[in-house]
């Protein structure tokens, strides 16, 4: 079959209790937030499948309501790190928060992972909604929404600024001459705003892929202008084709406005596959999952997601306009938007944010799951997709067995790893350093000097 020119891109995100909130509790499922084995064979199968990328959220602390795979894990700069020792292509996507660390260590923490893997490492920027994490970090008070963005907006400004500290050619090392590195190539960010400042240089070599891939996850106002003005991907969660389109268009146009081309930012919304041989086992295995979910700790993760605690609510009646939320404006709004299209109680609700969190949720064969993502894909929904499977390491491989397979033939996704780092997956540009952007515009310069007659 003929290949299209377009392909999709396909990370997973890696909740190590699986996505669906009662997936570490199916026969098949393994679990454990110190799990290394299976972090392991977590990331072999998704790079036998040719993925993209692993992506590992994180929020920084948990509560006696989290879920299981908030409530202990790793922290997930020191898990890739590992990580990038037992597999050679897949990008490599962590978390970290722009309200709860520091620019500096953040740039730190991303270029050497882009060292330790030589060219795969991702950071995902996200502001953090959860309001407990500010007494994890000495802080009286969660930052509003608004002042957390503004926040943001400096700090990947920052972040990128300091993986420029040095130029690509720096360090010459060179043991006739005795120079190590070279000072001219050296440049201090001395980044002054309204909420951060930083001198720099960061201590660290310019990254392989010169800026590792940021990520933004968030589609309030706030995040897709963040997205469009500073981002590689943007991570999005869409439960329905019309709204990822709209979605996608908007972020497109955004991208266009803040001077730069709307392939620079690729849109990868969230899919929760439950995958069986036929309709009918997809189905069963749903209704399973949806079984072993307990309601009593359902209503926490959708009071977390609303914003709102909902757990005085009658569970059998609609869920009232609760209005939007300080913590996750976009999330809530879909929420409530779903519940009202749907008519859904606040068990209804409940359970389905159990399911899928809102993101889109597909039941059925693979080929049901494979025709779903070409869809969206060639409907311009959709660049691509993180796969979030319900339950590990099963959830994993009924996909990569079942589904890469079928795009693969369909001429949708790569048979093999063509480029060696995540840019080169992703069909990212390697951002150019600006001295040597600005050599150039010199060089192209005519000369200012009198000609003599």
């Amino acid at each position: 079959m003929k290949t299209t020119t377009k392909q999709l891109k396909l990370g997973v995100f890696v909740l190590h209790a699986g996505y669906h909130l009662a997936g570490w509790r199916h026969p098949e499922a393994i679990s454990g937030g110190e799990n290394l084995a299976l972090m392991i064979e977590i990331a072999k199968t998704a790079e036998a499948g040719k993925l993209d990328m692993l992506f590992f959220p994180d929020v920084p602390g948990s509560t006696a309501d989290s879920t299981p795979s908030v409530i202990s894990r790793f922290e997930p700069l020191t898990l890739l790190s590992t990580l990038s020792a037992h597999t050679k292509h897949i990008g490599l996507a962590a978390t970290a928060s722009t309200t709860y660390h520091e620019p500096m260590n953040v740039a730190r923490m991303f270029a050497s992972l882009d060292h330790l893997s030589q060219g795969r490492a991702a950071w995902n920027l996200v502001t953090t909604l959860a309001k407990e994490a500010a007494g994890n970090f000495g802080a009286h008070e969660h930052l509003k929404h608004a002042d957390r963005y503004a926040r943001a907006t400096e700090f990947v400004q920052i972040v990128r600024g300091l993986w420029d500290s040095w130029e690509d050619d720096a360090f010459p090392r060179d043991k006739a001459s005795g120079q190590y590195f070279d000072v001219s190539k050296l440049h201090t960010l001395n980044f002054r705003g309204e909420t951060l400042s930083v001198r720099g240089p960061l201590n660290l070599n310019r990254p392989p892929q010169g800026h590792p891939v940021v990520v933004v996850a968030g589609a309030s106002e706030d995040g897709r202008r963040l997205a469009a003005s500073h981002a590689d991907v943007s991570f999005t969660a869409q439960h329905d084709l019309a709204t990822a389109q709209a979605y996608y268009r908007d972020i497109k146009e955004k991208t266009r406005l803040a001077g730069r081309h709307p392939e620079e930012v690729l849109v990868m919304p969230a899919v929760v596959p439950v995958i069986g041989a036929t309709e009918r086992e997809a189905k069963e295995k749903f209704d399973l999952l949806q079984s072993l979910t307990p309601i009593e700790q359902a209503i926490p993760l959708l009071s977390f997601f609303l914003g709102h605690d909902v757990s005085k609510l009658p569970l059998d009646e609609p869920l009232p306009n609760l209005g939007s939320s300080e913590a996750m404006k976009s999330r809530t709004d879909l929420l409530l938007e779903l519940a009202l299209k749907e008519r859904w109680t606040v068990r209804q609700l409940a359970l389905s944010v159990a399911a899928s969190r809102g993101h889109l949720l597909v039941v059925g064969t693979p080929e049901t799951v494979a025709d779903t993502l070409e869809h969206w894909f060639k409907a311009g929904a959709a660049d691509g997709f993180n796969i979030m499977p319900p339950y590990f390491p099963g959830g994993l491989r009924d996909f990569v067995d079942g589904v890469v397979p079928l795009l693969q033939a369909r001429g949708l996704f790569r048979r093999d790893y063509t480029g060696t780092t995540l840019r080169e997956h992703l069909g990212l540009q390697r951002p150019r350093h600006p001295q040597t952007m600005a050599h150039e515009v010199r060089d192209r310069s005519p000369s200012l000097t009198p000609t003599l007659a």
